[in-house]
């Protein structure tokens, strides 16, 4: 057996003295010390809830303990230590881990933490409170001036996650491409449509989704249309847009959210064309594609301060709007049989505009952006309720209905 280090003869003194072994009595000569050895501790001993010599580790510690400390009773309990696992550590920590870090630092066994017991844990779990420790430093210390050329990301940015993969729009589109091959399939021993790859809309997949202003009573129509397109052309450049577009937004926003934008969008082109056109045939997913462009704008405008070159995004979104309208604009005044549908473009960049305002992530909420948030939203199904109206109470605006 070793023999004891100086060391530990010292600390198995101090133990008998502060009374850890009862049953060992001291002999009067090490009484004495031990008082002598006490008088002098007492003296020279500094408080640790005297902030002001504290050192600057346990100044930090308290700020932390005493932020933590939600009912400013000077004691730290269950609740509130997971609280702090939780903000630095782990989100969803459970609640018997809390309970058994908590139980090694309460040495006086009364299910709280006081300061001191607080701090000695800080410093025996310096994991716990590393976190915390940094969070507070950037709360306090203001962050260094970017140097010239430095190209840090937004928090917006760093929003984006490929956890769950970004799909969505990949799925629509694969939809739509089979959708556009049953037709192309159907007509493939057919010679009138050969030269005329998919512009035929009486295949089966196009009689069944299309929307028909003589069948407005299959409810369907008003966003099935997507699944139909006319031409090569017109699908792949829907899919090139929708999926670069929608992944983007996916990234940060999630799916459902993304999902919602581009459906909003193409029942509002839907609704707009039948309102304004009443017997034109709608194809595409036009209304869907728009609104996902004007979601960009919508998520630039209220994640403005937190997005890297939010000015430079917009302008980019702006002029392609703008660009595309007056493009559009000039076909149909020029163009006389122009077939595009302009209305569904219109009507699915409103509703982009209307649902992104709505449903997109703000990772800053400020009060004018909740303002525009009720008018977005209230706008948005104010006009989807007059649409909704107007096709139920004025049904002889549109034609006929045909139930052959």
């Amino acid at each position: 057996m070793e023999p004891y280090s100086s060391n530990a003869v010292q600390v198995e003194q101090q133990d008998v003295e502060n009374g850890l072994y009862s049953h060992v009595v001291m002999a009067p000569s090490q009484q004495r010390i031990g008082t002598q050895r006490q008088q002098s501790i007492d003296m020279e001993e500094i408080p640790l809830n005297n902030l002001h010599q504290e050192t600057e580790n346990q100044h930090r510690i308290h700020q932390i303990f005493a932020h933590y400390d939600a009912d400013s009773d000077g004691l730290v309990n269950i609740h509130e230590l997971k609280d702090l696992i939780e903000a630095g550590v782990c989100r969803d920590i459970p609640y018997h881990i809390a309970e058994q870090i908590l139980s090694l630092s309460d040495t006086d066994f009364n299910g709280q933490l006081n300061f001191e017991e607080f701090y000695r844990m800080s410093q025996r779990h310096k994991w716990l409170v590393r976190n915390i420790l940094a969070r507070y430093c950037r709360l306090i210390v203001p962050p260094p001036k970017s140097l010239e050329g430095d190209q840090l990301d937004g928090a917006y940015e760093k929003q984006m996650s490929i956890c769950p993969p970004p799909l969505t729009m990949v799925v629509f589109s694969l939809v739509e491409i089979v959708m556009f091959l049953i037709d192309v399939i159907h007509f493939q021993d057919d010679s009138n449509h050969n030269h005329r790859i998919g512009e035929s809309t009486n295949g089966p997949a196009a009689i069944l989704f299309i929307y028909n202003p003589y069948k407005r009573y299959e409810a369907w129509r008003f966003i099935s249309y997507m699944f139909v397109h006319v031409g090569l052309m017109h699908l792949f450049m829907n899919l090139i847009i929708q999926i670069f577009l929608g992944v983007a937004l996916e990234l940060v926003h999630h799916w459902w959210r993304v999902a919602l934008v581009y459906l909003a969008g193409v029942l509002a082109g839907s609704m707009g064309t039948s309102l304004t056109s009443p017997r034109i045939f709608l194809a595409g997913a036009s209304g869907g594609v728009y609104a996902l462009i004007t979601a960009h704008i919508a998520t630039i405008i209220m994640n403005w301060s937190e997005m890297e070159y939010a000015i430079v995004q917009l302008l980019v979104f702006l002029i392609f709007c703008l660009t595309d309208l007056g493009t559009s604009v000039y076909r149909h005044v020029t163009d006389q049989h122009d077939q595009v549908g302009y209305m569904a473009h219109l009507s699915g960049a409103v509703a982009g505009l209307l649902v992104g305002i709505g449903v997109l992530r703000n990772l800053e909420v400020r009060r004018w952006e909740r303002i525009l948030w009720w008018i977005a939203v209230i706008f948005y199904f104010a006009l989807m309720m007059t649409g909704i109206l107007v096709h139920v109470l004025v049904p002889d605006y549109f034609p006929r209905p045909e139930y052959n």
